[in-house]
């Protein structure tokens, strides 16, 4: 029993209901009289409608919005039962453009019953990718880790890489989640991805205070770095090109963050020797051959950090002396004024000496932090706001040793604020304990009615978490 498509059916109809022959179609849409009978009419069956670019046609002509029955056009895209990408590439972009998710859907679902079509969504992908549409490319990088055959191809890492990098946000626990699914298959990662892949995981394992999990990532990371310039090194020794190494970061950079961030890691800990150990490893790294403009650029911030660490550790380990660098340092580089602060009031509060002139100097940083994390900045937006969530709650513990409590609980609010923007429960409870602990008796009741109101959001952000 022949059928006739329902596309072609409407078609017909809307053709007889106006009065329009194949002829006078043919000059409003600037089809072929031919082309456009053939369409219909072919026998023994009809043809497919060639090309996305004549259904557009179509539609224009007949006066509808473009979007009109794409659902049956996607049959025109599997004629015969078949998958043409020729007509199949173009209708998703259009689809894409239009948010048209369920056609897209639809598509994916006919075009992988045959797996050898996984390849090409893929490519798809990664041509969205390019292009900046990175939401928009998220339902084919699914596509691919749904079909993917071999759980150790490269395609099946990049899409799971792409979808971990999508997700890191200033919601803490979300970035953790996505840490964790991505973690299997990071070795599988070409290795320039390996690189920026093992730099995301520190840093959100850094953030979310798993220390343990964050020196591993960053042994890794330089562990991968040297690996790849030994490998460049070599290449050049043999008067050969060395592979062109396409990364986020110069590969002078993944090498002493590994350093950089393994120290830090230990900081965070109290383990101020054992950081200081690191220093040396990443402060002067101008004997990395192969330096271009961007690798000496990086090689002068991680001689920056390199010196900011070294006064941070000395402030931590209670040289009192150093302070005063330290404070201008963090001056000539704003950037660094959050961390910076964070260890000097933790000293502070440690070995009991006065804040007031430094409190002063970076009175506006403390007041507004959102205008500073909002700048333009080398760090995650989430890096920030960890910081200040913990400069707020250092800044109360200060204020409570000084018996100036009003003025604790606001840094305590403040410090709870800004973990509601990142759903970190740790530094939540941190506040909470301290707040009814030691303060429940000096708060008034305009920071009660304050503490409650950002109290309930964050039970409203945990309540969103739960799946």
């Amino acid at each position: 029993m022949k059928h006739t498509p329902t596309i072609r059916s409407t078609i017909e109809t809307e053709l007889k209901q106006r009065g329009y022959t194949f002829s006078s179609f043919s000059k409003i849409s600037g089809i072929n009289r031919g082309t456009f009978s053939t369409m219909l009419n072919s026998n023994p069956d009809p043809k497919p409608i060639f090309g996305f670019g004549r259904w557009i046609l179509i539609t224009k002509a007949l006066g509808y919005p473009e979007g009109w029955l794409y659902e049956l056009y996607i049959d025109e895209c599997f004629h015969e039962g078949k998958g043409h990408w020729k007509r199949i590439k173009p209708f998703l972009l259009r689809c894409v453009e239009l948010g048209r998710k369920e056609c897209i859907q639809r598509v994916l679902s006919r075009l992988t019953e045959d797996l050898s079509y996984v390849s090409t969504v893929f490519e798809f992908a990664e041509e969205l990718h390019k292009d900046g549409k990175e939401k928009e490319s998220v339902p084919f990088y699914e596509c691919v880790i749904e079909n993917e055959r071999y759980y150790h191809s490269e395609r099946l890492a990049i899409s799971q890489y792409r979808l971990f990098c999508y997700s890191l946000t200033e919601d803490l626990e979300s970035s953790l989640k996505a840490a964790i699914k991505f973690d299997p298959f990071r070795k599988s990662l070409p290795e320039n991805y390996q690189l920026d892949g093992l730099l995301k995981l520190t840093n959100v394992y850094f953030n979310t205070s798993n220390w343990e999990n964050a020196i591993k990532y960053a042994k890794e990371l330089r562990t991968s770095a040297i690996s790849v310039y030994h490998q460049q090194v070599y290449s050049c020794s043999k008067n050969r090109n060395p592979d062109n190494f396409n990364s986020e970061k110069p590969l002078v950079v993944y090498y002493g963050l590994g350093y950089l961030l393994h120290g830090n890691a230990l900081e965070n800990q109290g383990m101020y020797e054992e950081a200081l150990k690191f220093i040396p490893y990443y402060e002067d790294l101008s004997w990395f051959e192969g330096l271009d403009e961007n690798g000496l650029q990086g090689v002068k911030m991680l001689q920056l950090w390199a010196k900011a660490n070294l006064l941070n550790l000395k402030v931590l380990i209670g040289d009192v002396s150093s302070l005063v660098a330290y404070v201008e340092l963090l001056q000539k580089n704003p950037q660094e004024i959050s961390h910076g602060l964070i260890s000097i009031i933790e000293s502070a509060n440690k070995y009991n000496f006065s804040l007031e002139n430094v409190l002063n100097v970076f009175s506006d940083e403390i007041a507004d932090y959102k205008k500073f994390v909002s700048a333009p900045s080398h760090y995650q937006i989430s890096t920030l706001l960890w910081n200040y969530s913990r400069l707020y709650l250092e800044l109360a513990r200060y204020y409570f040793n000084t018996g100036r409590y009003s003025e604790a609980i606001e840094n305590i609010i403040k410090s709870l604020r800004v973990s509601t923007q990142l759903n970190t429960k740790s530094t939540f409870i941190k506040g909470v304990t301290l707040l009814f602990e030691k303060l429940i008796g000096h708060i008034t009741h305009e920071q009660l009615t304050e503490y409650e109101k950002v109290l309930e959001e964050v039970r409203y952000g945990m309540k969103q978490m739960v799946p």
